[in-house]
């Protein structure tokens, strides 16, 4: 009982101090530092706590998630904010509940944790003791407070949403209750606002869901059902369930005749037959007219960007396809030779496909220069490529599809990790402005790029001048983009430090002494 109490009482304590280095980190501040500053915390009371194992798993998930806030600080984009977000997730589903094997598991394990952080606060309060006295009693009248309001809280807004009058006097009764705490605070705490108090409630909240361990193991039961490997099952249709009594309702008797597991073969073979010629006509098209020679004709942009998306949607439906035949018994069938053959060679076509979406990606480049999007296609065709690899595995080592999650899981979240590591804006400017006289530079979408690509527009002032002729409309939004920079680099505190914009400050001589910082 009392390392019990002791724990409760570490966490508590643990989410007060973090609550308040919450608001001290981001109140309006931007996301740098800051952020590696609290996930480094989060991290060191996750590993205080002692109900979470320190194995392997979790020192792994730990380190990723300190690379990932470190990125932050060393590429400022939002791609390595996203990965922030997802390395702390994954890393806090994956400590308190280490037997779950998936990366999806592990996120929405997290999830489950924060939505239940209420609950969660209410037993860890329950457990506190200060001397002889303990909250117990306390915690007792608040259920009888806190689940009324959280139900009218809920009905409260759907209503809102069906009625304007309702939601019109309501957020005018919200109004009146903010102003009546803000003049309280004003008040009683001259240094402390309403905003800034909600702010910190917020924080202890988030903190709260993060280091209070959720140990309801239900999903984690619940993802152990499921294996990797597939075994033949024989179907016993004697055991009826209440989905299949309505399903047969409407069905009649469709559903006690027993499908004959070589009609499926046939079916799947006609399918793989078919669907290889109809892959080999398009794959000799592309071979032909795309992989040499090419020459741009007629609307070459439309083109390339619709062919591009379809090709990519039908490579995913065909990984669909191959999963849902080869998904039970059909693996075990012992004419099934031809068919994983048909099946192999599908995936060959396939990876051609992807070969043709590169070259498509790689025209459009050459002659339109580097965005997110055609980085987003190159990115996406090595998914793909990942996943027909991934897919040959299971056909051929008769996997499942819980095997597909976990593995592309993993691969996804390493991928996430690496691409985070570039600064894809500063890259990107670079390229296209490299290469300005051979390719067509669009200055309008070089100007909508973060701010760490102001040194380098900077420094090529001159070949986005040309492409105004004689007006000066991009020197001019380039200077207006360099004022608010400075204007925004003096109005922030050192908790908000991130390479990129010290290097950008540092290129424009821009300095943060000139700021006085309240807090």
């Amino acid at each position: 009982m009392n390392t019990t109490t002791n724990k409760s009482n570490f966490l508590l304590l643990s989410a007060l101090f973090g609550a308040l280095l919450f608001s001290l980190l981001f109140w309006q501040e931007r996301l740098a530092l800051n952020l590696l500053i609290y996930t480094a915390f989060l991290t060191t009371v996750t590993w205080l706590n002692p109900d979470v194992a320190k194995t392997p798993k979790f020192y792994l998930f730990a380190a990723a998630q300190l690379l990932a806030a470190i990125l932050v600080v060393i590429n400022n984009s939002f791609l390595s904010l996203a990965s922030c977000y997802v390395s702390l997730v994954i890393f806090i589903g994956f400590s308190h509940h280490q037997q779950i094997r998936t990366i999806f598991t592990a996120f929405l394990a997290t999830i489950l944790q924060m939505i239940t952080v209420p609950f969660n606060t209410v037993r860890y309060l329950s457990e506190i003791n200060i001397g002889r006295f303990n909250l117990k009693p306390l915690v007792k009248l608040m259920k009888y407070v806190f689940i009324p309001f959280i139900i009218f809280l809920i009905f409260a807004c759907l209503y809102s949403a069906a009625n304007s009058v309702f939601a019109h006097y309501g957020k005018a009764l919200l109004t009146n209750i903010a102003d009546f705490f803000t003049s309280i605070f004003g008040f009683l705490f001259t240094d402390l606002s309403f905003p800034r108090f909600m702010h910190f409630c917020f924080g202890l909240v988030l903190t709260s869901a993060f280091i209070f361990t959720f140990f309801n193991k239900g999903l984690q039961n619940f993802e152990s059902q499921f294996k990797e490997q597939l075994f033949r099952i024989r179907k016993n249709i004697s055991q009826k369930t209440i989905w299949f009594e309505v399903v047969s309702t409407f069905s009649g008797n469709l559903l006690t005749r027993k499908l004959a597991l070589k009609t499926e073969f046939i079916t799947a073979l006609i399918s793989f037959s078919i669907l290889n010629l109809l892959l080999m006509s398009l794959n000799a098209i592309d071979i032909t007219t795309l992989w040499f020679g090419y020459t741009p004709a007629g609307n070459f942009s439309a083109d390339l960007h619709d062919g591009t998306n379809t090709l990519i949607f039908s490579i995913l439906l065909a990984m669909a396809i191959i999963i849902y035949f080869f998904r039970g018994n059909l693996n075990f069938y012992k004419k099934s030779k031809t068919l994983r053959l048909l099946t192999y060679i599908w995936i060959v076509q396939n990876a051609l496909l992807i070969i043709s979406v590169l070259i498509r990606d790689g025209y459009y480049i050459e002659f339109y220069g580097l965005t997110h999007k055609r980085i987003g296609v190159l990115v996406f065709a090595l998914l793909c490529s990942i996943g027909l690899i991934t897919v040959y595995v299971k056909v051929a080592r008769q996997k499942t599809f819980f095997y597909l999650l976990k593995i592309n899981g993993y691969i996804w979240f390493i991928l996430l990790l690496a691409f985070s590591s570039i600064n894809w804006d500063v890259f990107i400017a670079k390229y296209n402005l490299s290469r300005a006289g051979s390719i067509t530079l669009d200055a309008g979408y070089l100007l909508s790029l973060s701010d760490k690509t102001l040194p380098e527009l900077d420094k090529n002032r001159s070949k986005l001048i040309s492409l105004d002729g004689n007006n000066t409309f991009y020197a001019n939004q380039l200077n207006e983009r360099i004022g608010y920079f400075k204007e925004r680099y003096q109005s922030v505190n050192w908790v908000s430090w991130n390479l990129p914009d010290w290097r950008t400050a540092k290129y424009f001589s821009v300095h943060t002494d000139q700021k006085e910082i309240q807090r």
